[in-house]
């Protein structure tokens, strides 16, 4: 079967759908877009990412394109549609189409919206397999890094530099300070060497990543401590322990980076804490489960 779309108002088979050339978001990046884990038929903290998409689209000034009730609506006849219940949706906010120009339209244009779904493995429960590597990398986004904008083209570099050495992730830093902000796709953590558990703080700089929030949430529930302050590189290579989050990593334990390991190289029992932590999250055995 065709995996079926939504474009504009209309469900399509994925080979036919398409969008205009004029569209503001293919040649001009002027778009916001989601990823959301759909686990047993209920999509993972959604709310959170419905709250970052609105924040997103005010922050480049474009309306949602239809109300959030009108939204989850779609969300949920897409995953229907495709006869999905484990896998990853990919929602997508464009200006719209209009004759290029820099500026906005005069004319207001309505929204475009796509969505997608995808199935994908089932979560994972074996930790020890699940760990990785990393690279690190310089960061050379944009100045507005907390919006989540179709504009991805560093993100993809770094990403597939991370590939060509063998690695699922890169850790992006500032070449000025050398303090680490994030992962070309996820939130990165580390136990710093005094046993604290450590994630950046919250500003233009990062993303604000919604696994990150849960996890933090969950965390606080626990009684973990976590601090929001940022570390640098020769902290970060030092950390005991080291691990990334996103709607798609879940908490992902990294292992070694740059060649080098993390710590003893293993998974550690934070890390391992924190897994079991957030896949009684996603399996809706805690509170804050979508």
């Amino acid at each position: 079967m065709s995996r079926i779309a939504y474009v504009n108002g209309r469900y399509l088979p994925q080979p036919e759908a398409s969008v205009n050339i004029e569209d503001r978001g293919y040649q001009f990046g002027d778009g916001i877009y989601e990823v959301v884990h759909l686990y047993d038929g209920r999509y993972i903290d959604e709310d959170l990412h419905l709250d970052r998409l609105e924040r997103s689209l005010r922050e480049i000034r474009l309306p949602m394109p239809m109300s959030r009730a009108a939204l989850r609506l779609v969300l949920r006849e897409v995953a229907r549609r495709n006869r999905v219940t484990e896998g990853l949706l990919y929602m997508q906010v464009t200006r719209g189409v209009a004759r290029r120009d820099h500026a906005f339209p005069a004319q207001p244009t309505p929204p475009a919206l796509v969505v997608t779904i995808k199935r994908i493995p089932p979560y994972p429960t074996d930790i020890d397999r699940w760990g990785a590597s990393a690279i690190t990398a310089p960061d050379l986004r944009w100045a507005r890094c907390d919006i989540k904008t179709v504009n991805l083209l560093p993100n993809c570099l770094a990403r597939q530099a991370a590939r060509e050495q063998g690695a699922i992730e890169a850790v992006l830093f500032n070449p000025e300070t050398n303090m680490v902000t994030e992962g070309a796709a996820t939130s990165f953590w580390i136990v710093d060497e005094h046993g604290v558990i450590r994630v950046r703080h919250l500003d233009d700089a990062i993303l604000p990543g919604c696994t990150r929030a849960a996890l933090i949430a969950e965390m606080q529930q626990a009684g973990i401590q976590v601090e929001l302050r940022e570390f640098s590189l020769d902290e970060m290579k030092h950390a005991r322990e080291a691990f990334i989050t996103s709607a798609t990593s879940f908490v992902k334990p990294i292992l070694k980076i740059d060649g080098a390991p993390v710590g003893d190289g293993k998974v550690g029992p934070v890390v391992r804490q924190l897994f079991d932590i957030f896949a009684r999250h996603v399996k809706g055995g805690m509170k804050n489960a979508a």
